[in-house]
C-alpha cells in the first residue's frame, strides 16, 4: 500500500473528514482492520488567511510547497491539498515534487463526465468561484460552469470563513445555500459541484434534488484509488 500525503489545516474541519473518508474507503476495498497510510502536514490556517489579507499569495502557495516538500521527504507517494482553493498553487507545487499531486478539479472533471453532465454549478471560496484556476479544469473536459450572483458570492465566502471552517452550520445558512443552488439549477444547472471541503458537511444529498458532487469524496476516492 502506498503513503498518502495530506496538506491539511486549510481548514482543520474539513481535514478531519479527509482522514475519516480515506481511511473508510481503504477499508471497503481492503476489509478487516485495514486502514490507509496517511500523512499529514496541517497548517495554522490563521497564518494563511493573514497573508490572504495582505494579497500575498506568493508566500501561502511556498508554505503550501514547503508542507508538500516536507510530506514526500517524509515518504508520501502522492500529494493531496485539502482545499478546493488551494489548488490555485497546484501546478508550482507539482513542479517541486517528484511524487504527483492528485487535483481535485481534475478528478471532479472525471466524475462529472461520468455522469453525463454538460453544466453545472459551482459553490466555493470567492477565489474558486471567481478565479480560473478551478473552472479551467473543468472546461478541459467540456464543462459549462455556472457561479451565483455576486451578493450570494459573497455571502457564499463569508459564511466559508466565519462559520464553516469554525465548524459552525447553522440552518439558517443552509437555507440560502439552497435557494443559491435553486437559481443555478433555474439557470440550467444539472448538477451542483460543492467546490470547498467543508460544504459537503452542511448540504447533503438529501436535501436538494440536484446531483451533488461532493468534491471531499472525489478527492478521497481517487486518492485511495492511487494507494491501495
Amino acid at each position: 500500500m502506498k503513503t498518502i500525503g495530506l496538506v491539511g489545516g486549510t481548514g482543520w474541519v474539513s481535514t478531519m473528514e479527509y482522514y475519516r473518508l480515506i481511511n473508510q474507503l481503504m477499508n471497503q476495498k481492503k476489509g478487516g482492520l485495514q486502514a490507509a497510510r496517511i500523512l499529514i502536514y496541517s497548517l495554522n490556517y490563521g497564518e494563511i488567511d493573514a497573508l490572504n489579507q495582505k494579497g500575498d499569495k506568493l508566500s501561502v502557495m511556498l508554505t503550501m510547497k514547503h508542507a508538500a516538500l516536507k510530506l514526500e521527504g517524509a515518504g508520501a507517494d502522492c500529494l493531496l491539498l485539502g482545499a478546493n482553493t488551494a489548488h490555485q498553487y497546484a501546478e508550482d507545487i507539482q513542479q517541486a515534487l517528484r511524487v504527483p499531486l492528485i487535483h481535485i478539479g481534475e478528478e471532479t472533471a472525471n466524475s462529472i463526465v461520468s455522469s453525463g453532465m454538460k453544466k453545472v454549478g459551482l459553490l466555493g471560496t470567492r477565489y474558486t468561484m471567481e478565479m480560473d484556476f478551478y473552472k479551467e479544469k473543468l472546461a478541459e473536459q467540456d464543462i459549462e460552469t455556472l457561479i451565483p450572483g455576486e451578493e450570494d458570492r459573497n455571502f457564499i465566502h463569508q459564511c466559508i470563513s466565519e462559520e464553516l471552517l469554525q465548524n459552525q452550520f447553522l440552518p439558517g445558512t443552509k437555507s440560502r445555500f439552497l435557494q443559491i443552488i435553486q437559481q443555478l439549477q433555474a439557470e440550467g444547472a444539472e448538477g451542483i459541484v460543492l467546490g470547498c471541503t467543508e460544504i459537503p458537511l452542511l448540504i447533503t444529498p438529501e436535501d436538494c434534488e440536484l446531483p451533488l458532487f461532493n468534491t471531499t469524496q472525489i478527492h478521497a476516492q481517487a486518492a485511495v484509488d492511487f494507494a491501495q
